[in-house]
């Protein structure tokens, strides 16, 4: 069976609404957001149907550039430490080193694959200032007893959300916790303008700073406008906002469409031997952004890289090992410190963890089986998908 894929349109729902808002972008002629409507549309629907009243949207190029909007809100010094996830996406560590700030890595879970309060609290300085909370694979962290902790602390509170839109902890969406929430419209997610990114906070200085930072921090709309600090454009065109703004009325029910697949294969392998699900919090609610197992080979009969393997070859299941394969600090970009030149800057001095400080890391890492998913995902692929899972395993265990 060939399974529907996110990377062409057999797994991506893009249709005639989209093509209308095209259409209009270009018959206006009005490529660019600062004289178009479609951008800022995007961005007011985005903050009040999602988050509510008071809440403000910056729509820029990428999830990586969200990020990088949210650091540079919080206006850091040089040598401030961030603590991030030790198992993510490089666009998401590269943004603190772009402000200067130095990426400090708390642990994840062996079974939970996020951080936690616990672990990131272990790894504060009197250097820390902010935190980056990850949730990967479209499952929550802990959230509360992380921001219980940022207050408690007197540090900033950033929410990766780009895998976790309209994901749940005790009722409220991911991205609504922190300071700033930041999202990802890249090609494989929820919703997508191939590539994009929104931040969302609550905090109107936070939100002109990162408006500015965008826009290589030019006041627009000011009395006298000037180009008032050092920064980037990351506008979004009218084209994606185009896209993106049709693809707004689409992500519910495809948060939906996930759920109800991906929560029909869980109850499926839920007697696999050795194959457990990834551990949601008990207030939470994921989006599966992927579907995330722990193999455990003395039960299982085979390793991860065995097993998946096997789906690939004989099934034809793009699985992922692993996921990232190693945390993001044995990376060579910050393994060997290769940031502006030969001056290793802002991480000259910086000091890795290594696999006896963060065991939880590589652990997860050791187990961890990602599987393709996305909204049009049948009961037929489900099926085959289980069952291929079954075969492999009867076949490593006979």
């Amino acid at each position: 069976m060939v399974l529907p894929s996110d990377a062409d349109a057999s797994g991506r729902r893009f249709g005639d609404e989209e093509l209308a808002n095209l259409r209009a972008v270009l018959d206006s002629g009005t490529l660019n957001c600062t004289r178009g409507t479609f951008v800022t549309r995007l961005e007011n629907d985005f903050a009040a149907r999602y988050a509510g009243d008071g809440f403000f949207c910056t729509a820029v190029t990428s999830g990586t550039a969200a990020i990088h909007c949210a650091i540079a809100a919080l206006d850091l010094e040089i040598g401030d430490e961030v603590v991030t996830t030790s198992v993510t996406d490089m666009g998401a560590i590269t943004p603190i080193l772009f402000q200067g700030a130095v990426p400090v890595f708390a642990d994840i879970g062996a079974k939970t694959f996020n951080v936690s309060a616990q672990s990131i609290e272990a790894v504060l300085t009197s250097r820390t200032k902010a935190v980056v909370a990850t949730h990967l694979f479209g499952v929550p962290c802990d959230i509360d007893a992380i921001s219980d902790l940022c207050q408690k602390r007197g540090l900033y509170l950033i929410e990766d959300a780009a895998q976790a839109p309209y994901a749940t902890f005790d009722g409220r969406r991911m991205g609504t916790f922190g300071d700033i929430g930041c999202f990802s419209l890249q090609q494989g997610k929820h919703f997508s303008c191939g590539e994009g990114g929104l931040t969302l906070t609550k905090n109107p200085d936070f939100a002109r700073r990162m408006r500015l930072f965008h826009d290589k921090a030019w006041g627009y709309g000011d009395a006298k406008p000037d180009h008032y600090f050092a920064a980037p454009n990351y506008r979004m065109t009218e084209l994606a906002g185009a896209v993106a703004l049709a693809q707004l009325d689409r992500v519910e029910g495809v948060v939906r469409d996930r759920q109800n697949s991906a929560n029909a294969f869980l109850d499926k392998i839920a007697d696999f031997p050795g194959v457990y699900s990834q551990l949601v919090p008990e207030k939470a609610t994921s989006v599966f952004w992927k579907v995330t197992l722990r193999i455990e080979p003395a039960e299982a009969g085979a390793d991860v890289a065995q097993i998946g393997a096997r789906l690939k070859e004989q099934y034809g299941i793009a699985c992922a090992p692993r996921y990232v394969q190693k945390p993001a600090f044995e990376c060579e970009v910050l393994r060997d410190k290769r940031t502006l030149g030969s001056s290793g800057w802002p991480i000259r001095d910086a000091v890795w963890p290594t696999r006896e400080t963060l065991p939880g890391t590589y652990d997860a890492l050791a187990h961890m089986l990602v599987l393709p998913w996305n909204e049009n995902y049948t009961r037929e692929h489900v099926d085959y998908i289980s069952t291929s899972l079954r075969s492999t395993l009867d076949f490593f265990r006979s």
